[in-house]
């Protein structure tokens, strides 16, 4: 019987704070709508968090929970790096051998790209015919690169040790570069096409690539593979590679990074009291990279919607205050009648709990809303509602409502019930 007139309360309390909005309606309009701004703000910044999360994750795992990248200097990182480190001594391509004979090493390749970094697009052209695809990555890989990474090929085949031995004027297309060339669904395969000048024969095509951040065309699908000893003899002056290997297992790939870092320190001549002039980086190396900046981007919109909620606590703060005043002579009567302070104090908590929680309600709303625009407008982006940020968004919005109306509440419950009954 206890249970079931503590539930009677409870309703009560909730229909008195809905009659509250329904005879204001302009007020509670203006009150629940900070609360309702700063819900969707967490609302759509986590979910955009989330799709950023799946396609970021996506393509670091690309590389392979196995793989190391050795290079001169970190990609992983905020801020311009040091001319100390910019000048850093590159990679030789010959080290890759030594990679590859480490224990527990099943692969290791040498990577060349020729890019226009600044603008984080090619620099190279390709052309069939008239037609002509410009701003294309110029890449050069020696062949064990397709166990490393995960390239998807739509036809043809990469390339091999013969192609690599004998310098074979061959090229594997990107998907863009590949519509940009033959935009009338021809089959590619044998075709030739001119790459800097030089005829070559396409023998492969990749799959379009996912896009870690933003949308629309992904530069990484401008792009033309050639063999590593055919990007050398294009472009004998360029010489800063990256070095690529593969542990035999994910267990084995700490002891992997320890040997890879002995052995790059004994190629670069580095004394025992000298620090690296390298990295090596891992898919964990990117996975803590992005969850820094990811947590960075929440901790900063979640101030800009912790404003919008401090606002809204403060309306329902004031609503309830003028409510308290309004119904002054019904708490006095209520006194009169039997009830405690703790029953008004309750009953007042409860009203401005239900408030803030409406427009709470009211936010993950209009929030999801946002979240399938995006999904609708940005098809390849997987912006995502999950249930947990539905759950953090309704229970900010109830805290505020506790927080902000223990006061009314307070007030209310302290009135002196002979003053109440006089008051007009």
């Amino acid at each position: 019987m206890r249970r079931a007139g503590k539930l009677g309360q409870l309703k009560e309390s909730i229909l008195l704070a809905l009659d509250v909005l329904r005879r204001n309606p302009m007020r509670s309009v203006l009150t629940v709508l900070g609360i309702m701004i700063g819900v969707t703000t967490i609302i759509v910044i986590g979910a955009v968090i989330n799709g950023l999360n799946a396609n970021v994750l996506s393509n670091i795992s690309q590389l392979g929970s196995s793989t190391i990248i050795c290079y001169r200097f970190s990609w992983a990182t905020l801020g311009r790096l040091s001319p100390a480190v910019l000048q850093r001594k590159e990679m030789k391509a010959e080290w890759t051998e030594g990679l590859a004979h480490l224990p527990h090493v099943v692969a290791a390749a040498t990577d060349a790209q020729i890019a226009n970094y600044e603008v984080g697009a090619g620099s190279s052209e390709v052309r069939r015919g008239n037609l002509r695809a410009k701003a294309v990555i110029l890449e050069g890989d020696t062949p064990d690169i397709a166990k490393i990474s995960d390239f998807e090929l739509t036809a043809g085949r990469y390339f091999n040790n013969t192609d690599e031995e004998h310098r074979s004027p061959v090229v594997v297309l990107g998907h863009i570069t590949q519509k940009t060339l033959f935009p009338n669904g021809e089959d590619p395969i044998g075709q030739e096409v001119l790459l800097e000048g030089q005829v070559f024969t396409v023998v492969g095509t990749l799959a379009e690539q996912q896009q870690a951040l933003g949308t629309g065309e992904n530069p990484q699908d401008n792009i033309a593979l050639v063999p590593f000893s055919v990007i050398r003899k294009l472009h004998p002056e360029f010489k800063d590679f990256v070095l690529f290997a593969k542990a035999d297992s994910t267990e084995n790939l700490p002891l992997v990074v320890d040997e890879a870092r002995e052995y790059l320190r004994r190629m670069r001549k580095l004394p025992s009291d000298k620090d690296d002039d390298f990295v090596i980086l891992t898919t964990d190396t990117f996975v803590d990279f992005w969850n820094e900046i990811s947590g960075g981007i929440f901790i900063v919109m979640l101030a800009v919607g912790s404003v919008a909620l401090l606002v809204g606590g403060i309306g329902v703060m004031n609503i309830m205050l003028v409510s308290v005043t309004e119904r002054t002579r019904e708490i006095g009567v209520r006194k009169a009648i039997g009830a405690r302070q703790s029953n008004i104090l309750t009953q007042f908590l409860l009203e401005a709990v239900t408030l803030a929680a409406l427009g709470g309600t009211v936010g993950v709303v209009v929030g999801s809303l946002i979240v399938v625009a995006i999904r609708l407008a940005f098809s390849s982006f997987p912006a995502s509602v999950s249930f947990n940020l539905v759950a953090i968004g309704v229970s900010v919005a109830s805290l505020i409502g506790v927080f902000f109306g223990v006061y009314p509440a307070w007030k209310a419950a302290r009135l002196n019930p002979v003053e109440a009954l006089r008051y007009e």
